[in-house]
């Protein structure tokens, strides 16, 4: 008998980086936004490849008793401390951005490097980017989505109904998950 799919755990896919220059607290909202989604039942995804991995993220959020998987690239190296995570190697970039695009119910971008928002637009597209389909919650803290959010408003809002539930900003970590909630149509409670 399968599962209901009304009691299956959302996933979100994260995106997220602290290497590079910019924001020096994006360590610190990694570990919020983790404590946040796990503490609220998300089951989270992320890639780890050597171009980058949120160990903030996954740390903060398994430590919460969240359920974490990794989707590699074969050549990352896991710290001792995520021994024990889940990973899925697939050694295709776009065979592995079109796996967590298939796992996630809604993608979720934090602050962090260009790598991180090329994966995350990367999967959004692999997922069928358009107006049925997965949305895209992004974390707009210290503007760091700024020109995507300009773009929303002045491109998308004509041409895509709903679109306000296709590009979704929060702008601080305490109201990233309303509007997860809201996005994926998910009880705020």
């Amino acid at each position: 008998m399968a599962a209901d799919p009304a009691l299956r755990r959302p996933t979100l896919a994260v995106f997220a980086s602290d290497l590079g220059p910019g924001d020096p607290e994006r360590a610190s909202i990694m570990s919020q936004a983790g404590a946040i989604l796990a503490r609220r039942g998300m089951r989270i995804v992320c890639l780890a490849q050597e171009s980058g991995l949120p160990v903030p993220l996954i740390t903060s959020a398994r430590t919460s008793g969240g359920d974490v998987l990794l989707i590699g690239d074969g050549a990352v190296t896991l710290p001792p401390a995520l021994a024990s995570v889940p990973i899925e190697q697939i050694a295709d970039p776009k065979a592995r951005l079109a796996r967590v695009a298939a796992l996630a119910d809604g993608f979720v971008g934090l602050p962090g490097s260009l790598q991180s928002a090329a994966n995350l637009y990367g999967c959004w597209v692999a997922a069928g980017a358009g107006p049925s389909h997965k949305p895209v919650i992004l974390l707009n803290r210290n503007r760091a989505f700024e020109v995507v959010r300009g773009l929303s408003a002045d491109v998308l809002s004509h041409s895509v109904k709903q679109f306000d539930r296709m590009a979704v900003f929060a702008d601080t970590v305490d109201d990233l998950w309303n509007k997860v909630a809201w996005a994926l149509g998910h009880p705020a409670d």
